[in-house]
């Protein structure tokens, strides 16, 4: 493919920083996805990873009885938990030798003779450079290849070249993209790494830089050769050594001064570890500003991922910063993040940026601004000479479409965290659904359920019959309705001897009763008339 060539149709940006899990199945049950491997493969594999310096569990050979269906389910289960250890190690998974052999489909390519086509079609337009010999493999990226060259006249000098392929978050335009490489040579600023040279095409992006010999920071904190590969160098270090406290404090606070100066100037990096330092002296200086306008994962992309409120490049360079610092702190990365107690430091000032930015509250709640962290006692009084101004002009236009460019990242890394999180909430229903403890739970209450149906039934049984025996009864007759209201009450007239005889049961029972009352206590006994009887009871004598 010429340098100046479009990509492909239909090219796939994969992110290589995506982790691939992989689970050993019976030749029965192979699907579209599976990758047929043997044990040879495996014995293969295992031999390319020596250069890690780690003991992978990779089960022995067996030349007679290798058959056999017991032998075949043992060293199924031994393959598996050497595949698991591969794929849980932050390096070895990110390797091209692991890539190739979990998912060929995606990294069949042979990106070294991509690179040396592209650098090769550049050197035409440009014959003063030549490239002395490729530095293979000294960075961990897949489609990002490095150069050893020269300048034709000036043999002695050293430089580095450095091609990458586009990543999954390019968001800028082409023409935008090429403008902003070519910017970058103009950055001025006493922390970064100078750019001496920077092109870009359609599909990626060739820079060139003075080679340092001593290499970058992670170098100096793993004792390590910078022309080492990188799993010989870092993956499993014989000598490591943390950083002096005067060392922790000037470097970070370097770091600290170019980051929000980046933000400022509304630049995003978000690729920070200790690879991406240079030392020159007593002096760190930021490298590959060109990552993020790649649109290039970030190293501790797998980690971030799993914290919703690290949303922002921003927040993302700070928790980078906080990996970074632990580093440089204990000579080696944490072993999981989010920490929850920190070994021993020099100080305790050192701590408290470690809780701020790696701590299970941090990740949880949020990052604190890189104004914040230079404000702490560990960064605010370190004093910082330098006479170099920074400078970087990005024109308005272009300023816009990396704040647009930022926002599709952010976007982009936003709903990779949603989904995270949905994965991890029904795995753990799943998990929790399946537990011993659970499945108890759902056989009490099956059972109770069980026993409250049939305590149902027979009631619902006994209603019927009770029904059914009395059906031939007459039928009971209905209530009968209740009385009218009463008339309203009226005046009533003088009570006579015949008065209760004319008296009417509602004007007893209704609201007259008062009236009713009243008569009674008038009654007046000279007002009845005498009677005359014939008594007849009396005994008759003859």
């Amino acid at each position: 493919m010429a340098f100046m060539e479009k990509p492909p149709a239909g090219k796939v940006l994969l992110d290589d920083t995506v982790p691939l899990t992989a689970a050993i199945e019976a030749s029965q049950s192979l699907q579209s996805h599976t990758v047929v491997r043997r044990y040879s493969d495996f014995d293969l594999l295992n031999n390319n990873l020596q250069i890690a310096g780690l003991s992978l569990p990779l089960p022995p050979k067996k030349l007679i009885g290798n058959m056999d269906r017991e032998f075949i389910a043992e060293r199924q289960k031994g393959l598996q938990n050497y595949l698991n250890v591969i794929t849980t190690n932050h390096i070895l998974s990110n390797c091209e030798l692991v890539k190739k052999f979990l998912d060929p489909n995606n990294y069949s390519a042979n990106y070294t003779e991509i690179a040396l086509q592209h650098v090769s079609m550049f050197f035409r337009s440009e014959p003063k450079w030549e490239v002395v010999e490729p530095l293979k493999d000294i960075g961990w990226r897949i489609r990002k290849k490095y150069f050893l060259m020269r300048i034709k006249n000036q043999p002695k000098e050293r430089l580095v070249l450095s091609w990458a392929d586009l990543g999954p978050d390019k968001y800028l335009s082409d023409k935008d993209f090429q403008s902003l490489i070519k910017l970058l040579p103009s950055c001025m600023h006493p922390y970064t790494y100078r750019v001496t040279f920077a092109t870009a095409n359609e599909s990626s992006a060739l820079l060139i830089r003075t080679f340092n010999e001593k290499g970058t920071l992670k170098d100096l904190i793993y004792k390590a050769k910078p022309k080492d590969p990188f799993l010989k160098k870092y993956c499993n270090p014989k000598k490591t050594q943390g950083l002096e406290l005067q060392q922790i404090k000037t470097y970070g606070r370097q770091i600290l001064e170019v980051l929000k100066f980046l933000h400022d100037k509304g630049f995003p990096y978000g690729h920070l570890h200790a690879s991406n330092v240079v030392l020159d002296g007593d002096t760190c200086r930021l490298l590959d500003l060109e990552n993020s306008l790649l649109g290039l994962p970030a190293f501790y992309r797998p980690y971030f991922t799993q914290f919703r409120k690290i949303n922002t490049l921003e927040s993302v360079d700070v928790h980078c910063f906080g990996h970074l610092l632990y580093e440089m702190t204990y000579g080696r990365p944490p072993d999981s993040v989010p920490v929850d107690s920190f070994p021993p430091a020099p100080s305790m000032a050192v701590v408290a940026v470690l809780e701020s930015t790696l701590s299970c509250e941090a990740c949880k709640n949020g990052m604190p601004t890189v104004s914040r962290l230079l404000q702490m006692p560990l960064f605010s009084d370190v004093l910082l000479t330098t006479s170099e101004k920074p400078q970087f002009k990005i024109p308005t236009k272009l300023r816009e479409a990396l704040r647009i460019a930022k926002e599709s990242i952010e976007k982009r890394l936003t709903e990779e965290q949603k989904q995270i999180h949905q994965h991890r909430r029904l795995t753990r229903a799943q998990s929790h659904h399946g537990s011993e403890e659970e499945r108890k739970k759902r056989k009490i209450l099956a059972r109770k359920k069980s026993k409250r149906s049939a305590f149902e039934n027979s009631e619902e049984h006994s209603a019927k019959y009770s029904n059914s025996n009395n059906s031939g009864l007459s039928a009971l007759p209905p209530p009968p309705p209740p009385p009218l209201p009463p008339p309203a009450a009226a005046p009533l007239a003088s009570v006579g001897t015949e008065a209760p005889a004319q008296l009417s049961p509602q004007a007893v029972n209704g609201v007259s009763r008062g009236a009713l009352l009243s008569s009674i206590q008038n009654f007046k006994k000279g007002t009845l008339r005498r009677a005359e009887t014939c008594d007849h009871s009396a005994p008759k004598i003859g």
